[in-house]
């Protein structure tokens, strides 16, 4: 008697593995070459920002926030910004507002181009890789050159920005604009949008639907990709947004129709670039003189928010999607209570993984590359007592003892044991 046997493999990829370009473990269930489960696994990359956060003042959170992602650094702290401006009723001066769409806009260029790269060098085409990250450079001078770093930009403030926009980063930033309209979109679009080599590789690969997209909460390029019209700037009037036209782009406006796969993601994201510079060039046309913060001197802010109460919350339409901050206050704490956030890769990363299911091995490097995923703000991890079942937070002292206890575990011969590190006495 003949019987059909089947034989699932499990294939485990990451956290460190050359297809990715984030700590994430994924767990692939195999049926030859068909995928049949993707279990997702995080915690690679946790820092406790959070934790820290509660233990400075509200000004310090700027910079602590910046510091969540590299590539959307100004994201992070606009968004923890608006939350507090929100708690303590902080009204914000309409320039420091229009400097605010200006420099996130450059953010979305640069994080949209670097995410095309990665795409590119997930099937193989290094060429379109190092064509984008080139490009990518023209927008990088440029945000150094409105706030004197590369990544780190330091423009927010609460209550404003840092920085102004002076007629030389004007005029700087249209030559920037038309550089990429006549060098760079061109060829951006003739690949991504015409090449059918490309498109062969892309188009209906994990395809997610938009009720799938609905279920798992899909974020911003990832959702707009499945037909979901929805964009923090458009839909919560975020801002001066809706004095600048933005809208949500959708695949449907460039190629007719709407699959959800890797191919649409990518087609808003071109989309996307062409927006952000028409927007950079409204903002810059209509941006009023004016005072760029609310309150001169830091220490000011401090004593006003000293005696806040109450909760705010702030989002905005990141690169990836949407992100929320969230705070607390409690009278006579110099920070926050509390302090939370969502970020976008999160809900993400659980909708490209079911929409793994049924593709085949080879198309998870791209899948995953295509919701550009970003561990470094999505990870959390609780730690919960084996005999309890109750959350444990570990101090410095737990850390260092659990570290020399696995090191002793890997190398028994190891006998001396460090008195004091990094200042900490056992």
């Amino acid at each position: 008697m003949n019987e059909k046997v089947e034989y699932w493999v499990k294939i485990p990829i990451g956290p460190i593995h050359p297809a990715l370009e984030e700590p994430e473990k994924f767990i692939i269930t195999l049926d030859g070459e068909r995928i049949i489960n993707v279990d997702v696994k995080l915690g690679y990359n946790l820092r406790g920002v959070e934790w820290i956060g509660l233990r400075r003042n509200y000004i310090h959170i700027l910079y602590l926030a910046e510091r969540m992602c590299g590539i959307c650094s100004f994201s992070h702290n606009h968004t923890y910004a608006r939350a507090v401006e929100e708690m303590a009723g902080i009204e914000v001066p309409e320039r420091a507002e229009y400097i605010r769409v200006i420099v996130g806009e450059l953010e979305r260029i640069h994080s949209h181009l670097l995410n095309l790269g990665v795409v590119a060098h997930s099937i193989g085409y290094d060429t379109v890789l190092h064509l984008s990250w080139l490009a990518r450079e023209k927008v990088m001078d440029i945000l150094e050159f409105i706030g004197g770093n590369r990544v780190n930009y330091s423009i927010n403030m609460i209550g404003g920005v840092r920085r102004d926009i002076t007629e030389k980063h004007r005029r700087a930033i249209l030559d920037m604009i038309y550089y990429y309209r006549q060098e760079v979109m061109p060829k951006i679009e003739e690949i991504f949008l015409y090449d059918p080599t490309v498109e062969a590789r892309l188009r209906d690969s994990t395809v997610i639907p938009k009720r799938i997209a609905i279920e798992y909460s899909a974020q911003g390029p990832t959702a707009r990709g499945s037909g979901i019209t929805k964009d923090v700037r458009y839909n919560e009037k975020l801002g001066v947004y809706p004095d600048l036209g933005v809208k949500p782009v959708t695949p449907k406006e460039f190629t007719g129709v709407i699959k959800g796969d890797v191919f649409d993601r990518m087609v808003v994201r071109v989309g996307e670039l062409w927006q952000s510079m028409e927007i950079i060039e409204r903002a810059l046309d209509q941006m009023p003189e004016g005072k760029i913060k609310a309150f001169p001197k830091d220490n000011m802010i401090i004593f006003k928010l000293k005696k806040a109460e109450g909760e705010g919350i702030g989002r905005y339409e990141a690169p990836r999607g949407e992100l929320i901050h969230y705070v607390r206050a409690e009278p006579g704490r110099d920070g926050p209570a509390k302090w939370k956030m969502r970020e976008p890769t999160f809900p993400n990363l659980f909708a490209v993984a079911r929409a793994l299911v049924g593709e085949q091995l080879a198309d998870v490097p791209v899948a995953i590359a295509s919701i550009d995923p970003c561990l470094s703000c999505t990870d959390r991890v609780a730690v919960i007592d084996a005999n309890t079942g109750k959350k444990k937070v570990l101090t410095e002292v737990d850390l260092l003892k659990e570290s020399i206890k696995k090191t002793k575990e890997i190398n028994p011969n190891i006998k001396a044991k460090p008195e004091r590190v990094g200042g900490v006495g056992l």
